[in-house]
Protein backbone atom coordinates (compact mmCIF):
# COMPACT_ATOMS: atom_id res chain seq x y z
CA UNK A 1 0.00 0.00 0.00
CA UNK A 2 1.78 3.37 -1.11
CA UNK A 3 1.63 6.16 1.27
CA UNK A 4 -0.03 9.84 1.05
CA UNK A 5 0.58 12.88 3.14
CA UNK A 6 -2.01 15.54 3.32
CA UNK A 7 -2.34 18.82 5.27
CA UNK A 8 -5.46 19.75 6.51
CA UNK A 9 -6.82 22.95 9.00
CA UNK A 10 -7.17 21.82 12.63
CA UNK A 11 -10.66 22.27 12.36
CA UNK A 12 -10.55 19.81 9.83
CA UNK A 13 -8.28 17.27 11.35
CA UNK A 14 -10.58 17.49 14.38
CA UNK A 15 -13.36 16.60 12.35
CA UNK A 16 -11.59 13.76 11.28
CA UNK A 17 -10.23 12.54 14.60
CA UNK A 18 -14.21 12.78 16.03
CA UNK A 19 -14.80 10.64 13.20
CA UNK A 20 -12.32 8.09 13.82
CA UNK A 21 -13.48 7.93 17.83
CA UNK A 22 -17.39 7.99 16.95
CA UNK A 23 -17.86 5.89 14.43
CA UNK A 24 -15.26 2.78 15.04
CA UNK A 25 -12.65 3.65 12.64
CA UNK A 26 -9.36 2.12 13.25
CA UNK A 27 -7.32 4.98 11.97
CA UNK A 28 -7.84 8.06 9.73
CA UNK A 29 -6.21 6.41 6.96
CA UNK A 30 -9.46 4.12 7.54
CA UNK A 31 -11.54 6.81 7.34
CA UNK A 32 -10.29 8.49 4.48
CA UNK A 33 -10.17 5.64 2.10
CA UNK A 34 -13.96 5.20 3.04
CA UNK A 35 -14.99 8.51 2.34
CA UNK A 36 -12.46 7.91 -1.19
CA UNK A 37 -14.70 4.81 -2.38
CA UNK A 38 -17.92 6.83 -1.30
CA UNK A 39 -16.71 9.76 -3.47
CA UNK A 40 -15.72 7.31 -6.29
CA UNK A 41 -19.22 5.33 -6.55
CA UNK A 42 -20.83 8.44 -6.50
CA UNK A 43 -19.53 9.25 -9.33
CA UNK A 44 -19.75 6.40 -11.27
CA UNK A 45 -23.87 6.88 -10.40
CA UNK A 46 -23.49 10.38 -11.81
CA UNK A 47 -21.90 8.97 -15.12
CA UNK A 48 -24.50 5.88 -15.22
CA UNK A 49 -27.32 8.33 -14.24
CA UNK A 50 -26.65 11.13 -17.12
CA UNK A 51 -26.03 8.11 -19.55
CA UNK A 52 -29.69 7.51 -18.86
CA UNK A 53 -31.11 10.57 -19.01
CA UNK A 54 -29.48 11.39 -22.30
CA UNK A 55 -30.37 7.80 -23.48
CA UNK A 56 -33.56 6.99 -25.68
CA UNK A 57 -36.85 5.50 -23.35
CA UNK A 58 -36.68 2.05 -23.79
CA UNK A 59 -40.47 1.59 -23.62
CA UNK A 60 -43.35 2.35 -21.11
CA UNK A 61 -42.62 1.93 -17.66
CA UNK A 62 -46.08 0.40 -16.63
CA UNK A 63 -47.05 -2.02 -14.17
CA UNK A 64 -45.93 -4.95 -16.44
CA UNK A 65 -42.62 -3.58 -16.98
CA UNK A 66 -42.06 -3.25 -13.51
CA UNK A 67 -43.48 -7.01 -12.91
CA UNK A 68 -41.02 -8.20 -15.45
CA UNK A 69 -38.31 -6.52 -13.56
CA UNK A 70 -39.37 -8.15 -10.19
CA UNK A 71 -39.52 -11.48 -11.78
CA UNK A 72 -36.11 -10.58 -13.35
CA UNK A 73 -34.63 -10.09 -10.41
CA UNK A 74 -35.84 -12.51 -8.48
CA UNK A 75 -34.91 -15.21 -10.94
CA UNK A 76 -31.51 -13.80 -10.66
CA UNK A 77 -31.23 -13.96 -7.15
CA UNK A 78 -32.16 -17.88 -6.62
CA UNK A 79 -29.64 -18.70 -8.91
Amino acid sequence: MLTMNISLPHSLKKYVDEQVAGRGYGTSSEYMRELIRKDRDRQRLRALLLEGAESEPAGVADAGYFERSRTSVRKDASD
